[in-house]
């Protein structure tokens, strides 16, 4: 069953979807309530409940432009068109170049966005008596009538919604505005930037909370109502992330966490890489959560079809056309170890298609299905999966030898994708599970680490995570470096004017891997003076 709200600036559309077992039959009822009502309207556990489902929509408009500082920031995807002057391209060009400045319009979307469903959030745990005081949140007297199971029930998906949205504004940002509780315009132009740190405690603290309320059921006893929902294990794998990502990281912590999802949460692999994605197989054993989609013509479809899909191809790829946007890049598509007579890389043909009738073939796979009408496919976007789990174990525990258990979690990934047994050979010419010894076995921790960040390339490939991992394994700049070096004949060369390899190399530093703070958040605070990010 989905249940999926959408949200706009002034009007939450609640959106009812009751669902047969089968997910095939789905009844729709849209009953707008009006933003500006809403001190009155949190009264009790269903008007909560219609509220905290308008926050799980609220997560689908940060995706709409999030790609753009993930993927197109590292070198899986890349712009289809060197000196495209339509302001759409060029406003990519500048992303996938790294000379985007402030006042960069996606850039400023996708703040909005985020900051737009933390306050519908805020909303939520004010009316379940939720307050975050002195670094600490404190669980007070809601003002909805609602019992305390009713409460730590729903505060603890909130807190994971807002957990979620401060990682990513944090990652990509640097240190951002910490509100938590509904602010009226004066009140907000109060709220300076608070540091990095300060931001990971509150992340900490709602991901922590978030353990302890949210159900702990394991997967084969979640109800078809709540599949989709935030749970405990959830948000124990996205604390994990968030341990493994933290200046001074919290490894130990970390695994004590995935290895309670591993052995209690019943989910797991799937036995397919395709059957994770596949649209008849939403929500299934492999994903602990997911930013869902509904399609139908309700305005709930996912528009990443459409919007990768080749430009230009008509209806021959899918109905409307495509944008040919989040275009793969040579280094990404070859990546995936391939043969005709061995074991091949399953994960390939999943994640990356190609539409022959263009000069620009490649396209992204992964959440393409067919629509009636443009923007409108059913594909949910995953956000947390079992093999995440597994791979982020082995980060967490290090390397422990070629036969160790943490290459074992890598092989296990590996052979769920199709990976063979090596025998003899090399690694390029098909696709094998590191051996325990040997020449092609992974023999210290520098070769885990290339090992372990290549995995979760071609793993989570387009799920808007290879620019994080890149960042927090600190192989960053210098990997795009080398990839601009890769890729400078065949396409970066195209520039016009030119840009030097050199220049190009120069663009990227840590301050430029993050984005900067929106001019516009600046300039329209006349009560303080908001810093920039250095570098811009």
């Amino acid at each position: 069953m989905k249940q999926i709200r959408k949200i706009s600036a002034r009007f939450i559309i609640v959106v009812s979807l009751v669902s047969a077992v089968t997910s095939c039959k789905k009844v729709v009822d849209v009953d707008p309530i009006s933003n500006e009502a809403v001190n009155n309207y949190y009264k009790n556990y269903k008007e909560v409940s219609v509220a905290l489902s308008g926050c799980y929509n609220g997560m689908q408009e940060p995706l709409i432009n999030e790609w753009q500082f993930t993927e197109l920031r590292s070198d899986n995807a890349r712009q289809r068109s060197v000196n495209s002057t339509t302001n759409v391209n060029m406003e990519l060009n500048v992303l996938n170049l790294y000379t985007a400045g402030p006042s960069h319009q996606q850039v400023y979307n996708y703040w909005l966005a985020m900051y737009k469903n933390i306050r519908n959030v805020n909303y939520v745990l004010r009316s379940l008596g939720v307050t975050y005081q002195n670094g600490q949140l404190v669980f007070g007297t809601p003002t909805a009538t609602i019992t305390e199971a009713q409460r730590d029930e729903l505060a603890g998906q909130a807190l994971f919604i807002r957990a979620y949205h401060y990682f990513n504004l944090v990652r990509l940002y640097g240190g951002v505005f910490i509100v938590t509780e509904p602010l009226e315009a004066a009140q907000a132009r109060k709220v300076n930037r608070s540091s990095v740190n300060d931001c990971y405690n509150l992340i900490v603290k709602d991901l922590e909370a978030a353990v302890a309320k949210s159900s702990a059921k394991p997967y084969n006893q979640i109800t078809s109502t709540d599949l989709g929902r935030a749970n405990a294990w959830s948000a124990k794998a996205l604390l994990a992330k968030v341990y493994l990502t933290l200046p001074v990281p919290r490894a130990a912590d970390a695994l004590t966490l995935l290895n309670d999802v591993i052995a209690n949460s019943g989910y797991g692999l799937e036995n397919s890489f395709a059957r994770v994605f596949a649209i008849n197989n939403e929500m299934n054993k492999e994903i602990l959560f997911a930013v869902r989609y509904k399609a139908g013509l309700v305005g709930l479809g996912n528009p990443m079809a459409n919007m990768f899909a080749p430009a230009s191809s008509g209806d021959a790829v899918i109905n409307g056309d495509g944008g040919g946007f989040n275009y793969p890049t040579t280094s990404i598509s070859t990546a995936f170890t391939t043969s005709a007579t061995s074991f091949s890389d399953a994960r390939k043909d999943v994640t990356i298609a190609s539409y022959a009738n263009s000069t620009t073939p490649l396209y992204v796979n992964k959440f393409f299905s067919k629509v009636i009408v443009a923007g409108d496919a059913e594909n949910d976007f995953t956000v947390l999966r079992f093999s995440d789990v597994l791979l982020m174990k082995a980060e967490a525990q290090g390397y422990d030898g070629a036969s160790g258990s943490s290459v074992g979690l890598i092989n296990q990934v590996r052979e769920r994708a199709g990976a063979g047994n090596y025998t003899t050979g090399n690694f390029t010419s098909a696709f094998y599970k590191y051996p325990a010894s040997g020449t092609s076995s992974i023999a210290s921790s520098a070769d885990f680490q290339a090992a372990l960040l290549k995995e979760r390339r071609l793993e989570f490939a387009f799920e808007n995570q290879r620019l994080f991992d890149l960042m927090r394994f600190g192989q960053a700049v210098i990997n795009m470096q080398n990839h601009y070096a890769a890729e400078y004949s065949t396409y970066y060369s195209r520039f016009s004017p030119t840009i030097p390899l050199a220049t190009l190399q120069a663009n990227i530093n840590n301050d430029k891997l993050l984005l900067p703070i929106p001019q516009r958040e600046i300039d329209t605070n006349t009560d303080i003076k908001i810093p920039q990010n250095p570098g811009y």
